[in-house]
């Protein structure tokens, strides 16, 4: 506890945000590599509608990261503001809170997909090409593994909010290692050939529950010395902690839930061209993970310290962490700019090999790359509004990126442009959102540095 004390209150910004981001960005890209595991061994076998329905099918399981985020983001931002103020009682109910709440939802949502499983990849664009291998792999990932893998983002998210994210990286690094040699195992060895989805499918569920039972011994280990709790008592914290938890949670599960929507959007409109079209945009989707789990690695690691520092009103230190994350993002997205854009048609290979799809991948690539450094400051001002417990900021920004701006795009592109127009519509929806998001953290900066003064 007084080494977390240091962490957030006086050890150096670039220091501390390194300590909590370098962890939090590995658990992060082995998460993407894992992700990325079962495109590229579903790519071996050179069909393009498995490629393409396990591009699907992955909408639905990005669903269950924005059920995370709702107690996971929501509960750990409030988490750390109670820290800040040194109520653990509260705190301890409010992680508790979090765990029940994951689970309930989680579980409504798997039997949701189970229910209605084929008009759900219908409308995501599935055809009568890809619609059997897209049920493989919802079934297992996400109607069997669905409350293990939502259940483990959240626990992940709550140790990082009290500033262990060493062990949180270990849990979800630990799962996609599992995944990536549990993938040929069963796609190539135990299943029969034709079966390769639903072998992808079986090492991604399997993985994600081993992921979940380490975060329950982390949790039962670290208890005593935590506020880190699940005991089923503690799981009514007061009404303004409820409230808290859904003004941040709310927006944040919103705002994946409309980047789902506007991947559904993208499918739905590419499928209207060919199949081809959709493996492409999935496999660069997917390499897109790179640049995009490096940005939300660094601002899960900030989180944490701008909502403790706010509550104690240290605002230069927080500004000094938001300032930091950005910078870091921004360079990193610059690199992944020049390395795409020089060796792309090498990237889309590694995937798959049929030659169409390698075209329309590799112009796909070069095109969406260009929207990354944008992205990221958009997350890292969206995360930050999301760490003071202003959830309304948070909606507005997510909202107008991925939904309000994003999607009316898509479809004005497609219809001016055609297919290339939806690839290029992010790097325009982004550059809008970048605008708004700066006017608004100006503003509220501004007001803070007023409320000291004054």
């Amino acid at each position: 506890m007084d080494e977390n004390k240091e962490l957030f209150e006086t050890m150096p910004v670039a220091r501390a945000l390194t300590k909590m981001a370098i962890p939090t960005i590995i658990s992060q890209l082995i998460t993407m590599i894992y992700n990325l595991a079962d495109t590229y061994f579903i790519g071996q076998t050179n069909n393009p509608y498995m490629v393409a329905a396990a591009s699907l099918s992955y909408v639905l399981f990005f669903i269950l990261t924005a059920l995370s985020n709702l107690f996971g983001v929501g509960g750990g931002s409030q988490i750390s503001r109670l820290l800040g103020e040194q109520r653990f009682e509260e705190a301890k109910k409010v992680c508790s809170f979090s765990f029940y709440g994951t689970i309930c939802i989680s579980l409504l949502y798997s039997l949701g997909c189970l229910a209605f499983m084929d008009p759900l990849l219908r409308l995501l664009g599935a055809t009568d090409n890809t619609i059997a291998y897209s049920c493989q792999y919802t079934l297992w990932v996400i109607v069997v593994g669905g409350v293990p893998s939502c259940l483990s983002m959240t626990m992940a998210h709550l140790l990082r909010s009290e500033g262990y994210a060493r062990y949180a990286s270990y849990g979800l690094s630990g799962g996609g290692i599992l995944n990536m040699i549990l993938d040929p195992l069963f796609m190539f060895v135990i299943m029969r050939p034709g079966q390769e989805v639903m072998g992808a499918a079986l090492a991604t569920m399997l993985s994600n529950c081993a992921a979940l039972v380490y975060f329950a011994l982390m949790f039962l280990h670290l208890r005593k010395d935590t506020v880190l709790c699940i005991s089923p008592r503690m799981m009514l914290p007061g009404k303004s902690s409820v409230r808290n938890v859904f003004s941040v949670g709310i927006p944040s599960a919103i705002g994946s839930l409309m980047a789902c929507l506007s991947n559904t959007v993208v499918n739905k409109l590419s499928s209207g061209y060919n199949d081809y079209a959709v493996a492409a945009m999935g496999i660069v989707k997917k390499i897109d993970m790179l640049p995009m789990n490096v940005g939300m690695g660094l601002c899960q690691a900030m989180v944490p310290m701008v909502a403790y520092n706010y509550s104690t009103k240290n605002y230069r230190r927080m500004g000094a962490f938001t300032n930091a994350a950005r910078l870091s993002g921004v360079v990193f997205a610059g690199i992944c700019i020049v390395v795409m854009e020089l060796f792309a048609p090498q990237i889309i290979t590694l995937f798959i090999n049929d030659a169409e799809t390698v075209r329309y991948g590799v112009d796909f690539l070069r095109i969406n790359v260009l929207a990354t450094p944008l992205m990221i400051c958009n997350f890292q001002m969206s995360y930050t509004f999301q760490a003071m417990g202003k959830g309304a900021e948070s909606l507005l920004l997510t909202s107008c990126r991925q939904g309000i701006i994003n999607i009316p795009l898509l479809f004005l592109m497609n219809r001016l442009v055609g297919l290339y127009g939806i690839i290029w519509t992010q790097l325009l929806a982004d550059s809008i959102t970048i605008v708004i998001s700066f006017l608004f953290y100006q503003h509220t900066m501004k007001k803070l540095r007023q409320s000291l003064v004054g």
